[in-house]
C-alpha cells in the first residue's frame, strides 16, 4: 500500500496493491478505482516512473524468463547482467527488461525497459548506496525516459522500514479510504 503525502493536490491518494489487483483510492472523488492492466504502463503522478514501478503487478520471478548476458560493472560494482523476456501468458509491460544486479550484495542497480518492439524507452539507475532498514539499497532511483531528452525523476529513500507486522485486514479496498 502506498499513501501520498505531497505534493497538496495528490495528497490522501492510495494505492493498494491486493493480490494481482491494483485499487486507488480517490480522496476528491471519493470513490474506490480498479486499476485495469493497461494503466499499468502509464505515468504515476505525471513522474517517468510507471504505475507498474511503484505497485510491482507483474512478478519479475513468474512473468519472464531469465537469460544471463554478461558480467557488467555499474558504479564499480560487479553485476550480473541479465535479460528478462516475458513469458507467452503473461500480462506485462515491458517487452524486455535488461536488469544490472550487483553479484556481492544482489541489489538491482541499473534497469533498461523495452517495449514490445524492442525500443528502450526508460532506464532506471539506482545509486547512493547505504543501510535502510536495516539492509543496503541504493537510496536514490533516477528514472530516465529515452523519449524525453534532458529528463528524469528521482526517488530518494530517507529511511524505510521492514517486516512491520501487519494484519491481512489492514490490506483491504474498505481500509484505503480510511488510511492516513
Amino acid at each position: 500500500m502506498i499513501y501520498v503525502t505531497a505534493p497538496a493536490k495528490e495528497k490522501g491518494v492510495v494505492y493498494l496493491k491486493r493480490f494481482k489487483e491494483i485499487w486507488n483510492w480517490i480522496p476528491s472523488i471519493e470513490r474506490n478505482i480498479k486499476m485495469p492492466p493497461s494503466m499499468m504502463s502509464q505515468s504515476w503522478m505525471g513522474t517517468d516512473f510507471t504505475n507498474d514501478d511503484l505497485v510491482k503487478e507483474a512478478s519479475i520471478l513468474e512473468d519472464y524468463d531469465h537469460t544471463f548476458l554478461e558480467d557488467a560493472v555499474v558504479d564499480a560494482r560487479t553485476c550480473y547482467k541479465i535479460q528478462l523476456l516475458p513469458k507467452p501468458k503473461s500480462a506485462v509491460v515491458w517487452g524486455k527488461v535488461i536488469m544490472s544486479i550487483d553479484k556481492k550484495d544482489f541489489m538491482t542497480l541499473h534497469v533498461q525497459y523495452y517495449d514490445e518492439d524492442g525500443t528502450l524507452i526508460n532506464t532506471m539507475h539506482g545509486s547512493d548506496i547505504k543501510i535502510l532498514g536495516g539492509r543496503l539499497l541504493p537510496a536514490r532511483m533516477e528514472m530516465t525516459p529515452e523519449s524525453k531528452k534532458g529528463n528524469k525523476t528521482v526517488l530518494i529513500y530517507n529511511s524505510i522500514v521492514f517486516d512491520t507486522p501487519l494484519d491481512d485486514s489492514f490490506f483491504t479496498t474498505q481500509n484505503i479510504t480510511k488510511v492516513k
